[in-house]
């Protein structure tokens, strides 16, 4: 279930809509997935945009409501679970050697595991490279 008509969602609520005034949060679970709007001032209540059930974390279950409400039109910003971010970002999941999505902090070199605090920043989401495996759908 989806709203791709943001505009006429908010006439009813009563809002005026400025994409710049809202956030989107998503959160997934491995039963559901759910898309609302959060207002920045906390102003207003969240609207939801998506919702599904029977679902899975997975990069081609988060790319499909995405399309459905108009991210790339609204370009909203984004807010949510690191896992889902890293999902957004093309990033694979589980216990991969780099987990992080802004630098390269290596998870599995366990001698400067502790030793080493400044790790290299991360220049690109490149698939094929660093354990990206698909583009970044969000920016």
């Amino acid at each position: 279930m989806f709203c791709n008509d943001v505009y006429s969602v908010m006439e009813v609520l009563g809002h005026e809509f400025n994409p710049d005034q809202w956030r989107l949060f998503i959160d997934s679970s491995k039963v559901s997935l759910k898309v609302v709007l959060l207002n920045d001032g906390y102003r207003f209540p969240s609207v939801p945009l998506a919702h599904a059930v029977n679902t899975k974390e997975s990069y081609d279950i988060m790319k499909r409501p995405l399309g459905k409400i108009k991210y790339g039109e609204f370009k909203w910003k984004f807010c949510g679970y690191l896992k889902v971010v890293t999902l957004l970002l093309g990033m694979e999941l589980g216990y991969t050697k780099y987990c992080c999505s802004l630098c390269e902090w290596d998870s599995r070199d366990k001698k400067n595991h502790y030793v080493n605090r400044l790790w290299p920043k991360r220049t690109s989401l490149t698939p094929g490279e660093k354990n990206v495996v698909n583009p970044a759908l969000i920016p």
